[in-house]
C-alpha cells in the first residue's frame, strides 16, 4: 500500500507525519526548533537552516518506522507556518534570519503600504490590510533597514518552501501560502503586477505559484541524500499551516468551520467566493482546495495566553499539598490548571482576559493592544483567573464569529483543532461562547495531516481534496452548547467588548 508525506513547518518544530492510502496515521514524528530569538521587543527571528535540519530529522526518524521505507512514499506534501520573510542570494544562501509572523517591527512599513496603495484599492487588489505579520512589510523594513543585505536578496521564500527548496532545489510555492504576502491578488489566484510595480519589487524575487494538489518539484539527489528519500519522490505544493490543517479536518465546503486554538487562535471558513471584508478585520486568502477561498479571523496569543500564565506563574500546589511549584516539575500542568478552572463557574464571577499580549489582528488590527485582567476581587481564585483566560481566547474567537455574520458567511459545521480540542472544558466553553455544537476529529494532527492528504490528491489516491476528506476525515466527539452557561457568557461577552476600547484609551 502506498503511503503519502505531510511535512508540517511549524513555529516551534517540524513535523512529519505518514498516512495511508485510507488515512490512517502509520508513522510521525517532531523535531523541536530552536525557539525563535527577539532581538528587542516585539521581533521575532529564525534560522531557516534550523528548519531544515529539523525536516531532516524528522523525515529520517519515521523512514525507521516499521513498515515504512523511502519506496513505499508515493508523495510528499508541505504545510508550515505563514507570513515568514526567507531571504535568499544568488548562490541560494540565507541573507540574514527570516522574520516570522508574529513579529511586530512593521508598523511604519504598514503605513507607507497603505498610503502608497490607498486603503480601499488595496483590499480590492489583495483582499487584505496590510498587517505588520504580513511578508511584504517585512521585506521592505529590510530594504529600508539593511540596505546592504538587500542588495544581497535574489529570492523571498516562505518558511515551508525554503524547506522545498533544500529537498528539491525548486523554488516553488501556494496559493494559499502566498495570499499571506500581501503581494497575490488573491481573487484571480497569481502574483499581483500591481502591488509588485507600485512598491519597487522585481518579480522574479518571487517563486512560481500553484494549486495546493499540483506537483511543484520531485525530491533531488542531494535531497535524497539528507533525508533518506527517494530520488524522484514527487512533491505538491501543499499550503499554509491555516488551509493545510482546515483540509485535515475537512473543512472544505461552504458552511463549514474550524476553531483552532494553538500559539495563536484561528477561525477558518471555507467558501465558493473571495468574500470581501471591507475593514480588513479578517483575512480572505485562497483555500488548498482549487476554486474556493477561506475567510479566518486571528486571535494571536491564544493558547499562548494560557501557556503564559503556566510559565510565569506555575500550575500551583501538588497533591500532597506541597508549596508551589514552577511549570515542567510535575505532569500534565495543563490539566491541573483546567481541573482549578472547571470548578468556577461560567462567567468566572466576573473576570474577564483580554488577550492582547501580543496586540492583537482580528477585529482590532491593533499591533500595540496588551493584555489586561479584569474585575479581579479578593475572593477571586487562581481557578477563576484560568477559566478566565480560557473564556477570553473564546470571546475573542467569538469576534470572528460576529463578523461572519455580518458578512453572511454561512456557519453550519463547527470543528475543533488544537489544544482547544483536547480539553473537555475548553470545548464546552467554546461551544456556549460560539453558540454552535462543536465536533472534533478522529485524526486531529493539523496542518501535517492535511498536508499527506493533498499529497495524495498529487499522487492520484483521490481524485479531489472533497473525495479525500469524504473518505478519511471522521468526527470523533460532539458537544452540544449548554442554554443557561450559554446565556451566562452571551452577557460576558457584551462585557469583553468593552474592554480593548478602555485599554485603547489608556495605551493612547
Amino acid at each position: 500500500m502506498a503511503h503519502l508525506l505531510g511535512i508540517d513547518v511549524g513555529t516551534g518544530g517540524t513535523r512529519a507525519l505518514v498516512i495511508d492510502e485510507r488515512g490512517t496515521i502509520v508513522a510521525s514524528a517532531t523535531s523541536e526548533h530552536v525557539p525563535f530569538a527577539s532581538p528587542r521587543t516585539g521581533w521575532a527571528e529564525q534560522d531557516p537552516a534550523d528548519w531544515w535540519r529539523a525536516a531532516r530529522e524528522a523525515i529520517a526518524a519515521v523512514l525507521k518506522q516499521p513498515g515504512i521505507s523511502r519506496e513505499s512514499i508515493a508523495a510528499i506534501g508541505f504545510s508550515g507556518q505563514m507570513h515568514g520573510s526567507t531571504l535568499l542570494d544568488g548562490k541560494g544562501d540565507v541573507v540574514r534570519p527570516a522574520l516570522l509572523w508574529c513579529d511586530q517591527r512593521t508598523d511604519a512599513q504598514c503605513r507607507e503600504i497603505t498610503e502608497t496603495i490607498g486603503p480601499a484599492r488595496l483590499i480590492e487588489l489583495t483582499l487584505n490590510p496590510a498587517l505588520t505579520g504580513f511578508t511584504l512589510p517585512k521585506l521592505l523594513w529590510v530594504r529600508e533597514q539593511e540596505p546592504s543585505l538587500w542588495q544581497r536578496v535574489r529570492s523571498v521564500l516562505l518558511p515551508k518552501d525554503y524547506v522545498r527548496y533544500r529537498l528539491t532545489g525548486a523554488k516553488a510555492t501556494d496559493v494559499a501560502d502566498a495570499s499571506g504576502t500581501l503581494l497575490l491578488d488573491v481573487s484571480k489566484r497569481a502574483w499581483s503586477e500591481t502591488m509588485l510595480n507600485e512598491l519597487d519589487l522585481d518579480p522574479s524575487l518571487l517563486p512560481e505559484v500553484f494549486e495546493s494538489p499540483e506537483i511543484t518539484s520531485s525530491v533531488s539527489r542531494e535531497g535524497a541524500d539528507a533525508t533518506g528519500l527517494r530520488l524522484g519522490t514527487p512533491v505538491v505544493a501543499g499550503g499554509g499551516d491555516q488551509a493545510a490543517g482546515a483540509v485535515g479536518m475537512g473543512i472544505v465546503r461552504p458552511g463549514a468551520v474550524s476553531a483552532t486554538i494553538g500559539t495563536s487562535g484561528v477561525v477558518f471558513a471555507a467558501t465558493d467566493r473571495p468574500a470581501l471584508e471591507r475593514g480588513g478585520r479578517v483575512h480572505t486568502f485562497c483555500h488548498a482546495v482549487p476554486g474556493r477561498w477561506h475567510v479566518m479571523g486571528v486571535t494571536l496569543a491564544a493558547g499562548q495566553s494560557l501557556r503564559w500564565f503556566r510559565d510565569q506563574f506555575g500550575v500551583g500546589t501538588v497533591p500532597n499539598g506541597t508549596d508551589f511549584v514552577p511549570s515542567g516539575t510535575v505532569p500534565d500542568p495543563y490539566d491541573r490548571l483546567t481541573d482549578e478552572a472547571a470548578h468556577i463557574p461560567a462567567g468566572c464571577d466576573g473576570v474577564l482576559w483580554a488577550p492582547y499580549l501580543m496586540g492583537e489582528r482580528t477585529p482590532h488590527l491593533d499591533p500595540h493592544a496588551r493584555a489586561a485582567l479584569v474585575g479581579l476581587a479578593g475572593s477571586h481564585t487562581r481557578g477563576h483567573v484560568v477559566r478566565a483566560i480560557l473564556e477570553g481566547v473564546a470571546f475573542s474567537l467569538k469576534d470572528t464569529f460576529t463578523l461572519f455574520e455580518e458578512m453572511q458567511v454561512p456557519v453550519g459545521t463547527v470543528r475543533l483543532g488544537g489544544g482547544g480540542a483536547r480539553s473537555n472544558l475548553w470545548r464546552q466553553i467554546q461551544a456556549d461562547v460560539y453558540g454552535y455544537a462543536v465536533e472534533t476529529v478522529e485524526a486531529e494532527e493539523g496542518a501535517a495531516y492535511g498536508a499527506a492528504l493533498l499529497a495524495g490528491v498529487g499522487a492520484g489516491v483521490w481524485k479531489s481534496v472533497d473525495a479525500a476528506c469524504d473518505a478519511v476525515v471522521r468526527v470523533a466527539s460532539r458537544t452540544e452548547p449548554n442554554a443557561t452557561d450559554r446565556a451566562t457568557l452571551a452577557r460576558q461577552y457584551e462585557r469583553y467588548r468593552k474592554v480593548y476600547p478602555a485599554l485603547r484609551t489608556l495605551s493612547e
